[in-house]
């Protein structure tokens, strides 16, 4: 499939997903929106890919909603920009619900929605100069992307109204400690230790991460009772797997499993 904003491929069961419009720091535009929308539809369809690196061109992972575009659309802003936030948001709902691991690697910048697409990725390398900001009210706007529920998880209430009452910046450091990012690289080693970490992945026990990721957003929201009754499905259906059989087995026997 052919793009215009992103690159997408798969390689050693890694699913490759670049973002590819430097020109305009990779900000979210309806065709990028679009895009976004059906490589998360092929990635969620193809059995060949068991984990997926998310990358960028240029010296900004993605700085948000592509104002230009929006002023340009004059007083049929917000018809216009509803339109695009279907495929965003679709985007980002499929990706939630695709049992597969995401990993974001970030460099130069994540504002705006960009920041909103970050914080939905299930793991997230940073540059060690990298930046991230709400900057929606700046802009005299409300938050979208899902930051909402996704930020506000990672980081807390207060936080998530500091950064998006205040328009705060958080350096690489700071986004680290407040647990928005999950780990600090040198800027140049990015694109590569995303990759490294999704390969990682795509090694090990595939079915299980996909299926330990789902047990993990399920009891975010659930009662306790109902998380637990999730988690015994969850397990024993694993326990139930050739990977599941093979994982225990090498435990006891102290080997490395051998994972289909």
């Amino acid at each position: 499939m052919e793009f215009e904003t992103i690159t997408y491929d798969v390689r050693d069961r890694i699913g490759r997903l670049h973002f590819n419009r430097p020109e305009g720091a990779n900000a979210v535009n309806p065709t990028f929106a679009r895009e976004l929308r059906a490589a998360m539809l092929e990635i969620a369809y193809d059995d060949e890919v068991k984990a997926v690196a998310i990358t960028a061109e240029g010296k900004v992972f993605c700085a948000g909603g592509d104002l230009k575009q929006f002023h340009a659309w004059g007083d049929q802003m917000a018809r216009h920009a509803h339109d695009m936030l279907v495929d965003f948001h679709a985007a980002i709902h499929m990706m939630n619900h695709t049992p597969k691991p995401f990993i974001a690697g970030v460099r130069g910048a994540a504002g705006g929605a960009g920041m909103s697409l970050m914080s939905s990725f299930d793991l997230v390398v940073s540059g060690e100069s990298a930046k991230y900001t709400m900057a929606y009210t700046r802009a005299g706007v409300t938050p979208d992307g899902t930051s909402s529920y996704f930020v506000a998880r990672h980081i807390g209430l207060r936080r998530m109204l500091d950064l998006t009452l205040t328009n705060r910046v958080l350096s690489a450091d700071e986004a680290e400690a407040w647990g928005l990012v999950n780990r600090v690289v040198p800027d140049d080693d990015v694109d590569q230790a995303t990759v490294d970490l999704a390969a990682s992945m795509a090694s090990g026990a595939t079915s299980a991460l996909g299926e330990a990721k789902r047990v993990v957003y399920n009891g975010i929201d659930a009662t306790l009772e109902t998380a637990g009754e999730f988690e015994a499905k969850m397990i024993t259906k694993a326990m139930a797997t050739a990977d599941g059989l093979e994982g225990v087995a090498a435990f006891v026997e102290k080997r490395a499993p051998e994972f289909e």
